[in-house]
């Protein structure tokens, strides 16, 4: 860390983050009321869940470039405010075309956090960046494990107790805010620091960073330049194995596999312990026995494959709470930061683009799992049964996702002359 004085930036960036990580489930926790109180069913809750995805599809990529641009205090102070807006609208309309706005200003204020804070976090511990978004991934899996057994307490109180799960979302978000007013940010400094001398750079053309330079140096072969296309779909495939489980699993547990309240929504929690295990131990393997990422990325992928036909091939409440775990664990505890560094090496250019390109896609996944969800639960009928064939959708994907990055490990010794299953050099950043 650059000494106490960026203390309170690390708080406002892990805050915001645990705050994200109730958005990302608040609406599916509280199905069943909130289905209630907009006048629709589990369909119409689904297709307002996708708004979020919608948001973020449109806006991720161009707040990472406005941040860039005005400094990362506003863009925080502005996430906030969209946080604070959509849970009390979410809260207080009983117009599920409202409903839908609220869900859809929750996916652009995570595109405002994404763009400012991943950024904010690495700038103020400058000695262990890589720790400093770690450990973000960490306090969003916290809110996913606690939260949803604090919505099952607030439930068997009965009346409008649930709103009270609601409202703690709210309140984080305006700490949230008041710190980020307060707290100093490092980028936003140096840049105004550049404007008062006039010394701003502007970046040529076509021009790389250090890490992609190196990455370009790595190639004994260049790969081949349509990788970009899968690469960015490998944003699409991680997020879908990753999201759309975190949306369902509470769900399918109560209507498919006919679990307790109480015991549906610990499938969440248990899910979210899985990707804090994997995040452990995938970072130990990274920094201690130094694998490579496509190494990773293939466990990840193998794992979700097996552990989605479990889930979905069995009735019993035993095997789906080790599914949980598991696809918590191999799709939900780094596939998305390793697809992100796999673009990165064999697509070496502008992080920013290639970071872009790929939330673009895990944007659009955000949106059309949940359509694809709603629209099932109206063909059948039956929300179980659509569930249980969404969590299928998701094993496809993570078969796609498996067959290309095989297809990376065949090409791996030629492109970089050296095996995927080799331990990294010294030097070597990926």
């Amino acid at each position: 860390m650059r000494g106490k004085k960026y203390f309170l930036t690390l708080a406002v960036v892990y805050l915001a983050y645990l705050t994200h990580g109730i958005q990302a489930i608040v609406i599916s926790q509280n199905l069943d009321n909130f289905a209630a109180q907009w006048g629709t069913d589990s369909a119409g809750v689904y297709a307002a869940i996708s708004y979020t995805g919608l948001a973020k599809f449109l806006t991720v990529w161009i707040c990472g470039e406005i941040s860039d641009k005005i400094g990362r205090k506003i863009m925080a102070m502005i996430g906030a405010i969209m946080y604070v807006l959509m849970f009390a609208g979410l809260l207080m309309t009983t117009s599920f075309a409202v409903a839908c706005v609220c869900a859809f200003l929750g996916g652009a204020a995570t595109s405002f956090f994404d763009g400012s804070l991943y950024a904010a976090a690495q700038e103020s511990w400058i000695k262990a960046p890589g720790a400093a978004v770690i450990l973000i991934k960490g306090f969003i899996s916290i809110s996913g494990l606690i939260y949803p057994m604090i919505v099952v307490a607030l439930r068997a109180q009965g009346g409008n107790a649930w709103r009270t799960g609601v409202i703690l979302p709210i309140v984080m978000s305006v700490i949230v805010l008041v710190i980020a007013f307060i707290a100093p940010y490092s980028y936003d400094e140096e840049l105004k620091a550049k404007k008062a001398a006039g010394t701003v750079e502007k970046k040529e053309k076509g021009a790389l960073d250090e890490d992609a330079k190196i990455a370009q140096e790595r190639f004994k072969v260049p790969a081949p330049k349509w990788l970009v296309v899968p690469l960015a779909l490998m944003g699409f495939i991680n997020m879908s194995t990753m999201y759309s489980a975190q949306q369902l699993l509470t769900r399918y547990g109560l209507t498919y596999v006919g679990m307790s309240d109480s015991a549906s929504a610990a499938l969440t929690s248990l899910y979210t312990g899985g990707s804090l295990a994997a995040v452990l131990i995938w970072t130990f393997a990274m920094a201690g026995f130094r694998w490579r990422t496509l190494k990773i990325l293939i466990i990840d992928l193998c794992g979700s494959i097996v552990f989605y036909a479990l889930a979905i091939t069995t009735h019993s409440v035993t095997m789906v709470q080790v599914a949980a775990f598991a696809i918590g664990f191999f799709a939900a505890g780094g596939a998305l930061q390793c697809g992100v560094a796999l673009t990165n090496e064999f697509h070496p250019g502008p992080k920013g683009r290639n970071l872009g390109i790929y939330y673009t896609l895990m944007g659009l996944s955000g949106y059309v799992m949940p359509v694809i969800t709603s629209q099932l639960t109206t063909i059948f009928g039956d929300e179980g049964v659509a569930s249980r064939y969404s969590l299928a959708i998701n094993l496809v994907f993570a078969a796609v996702g498996l067959l290309f990055c095989l297809y990376l490990a065949s090409q791996y010794k030629k492109w970089f002359g050296v095996s995927w299953a080799a331990a990294k050099g010294k030097d070597d950043i990926y």
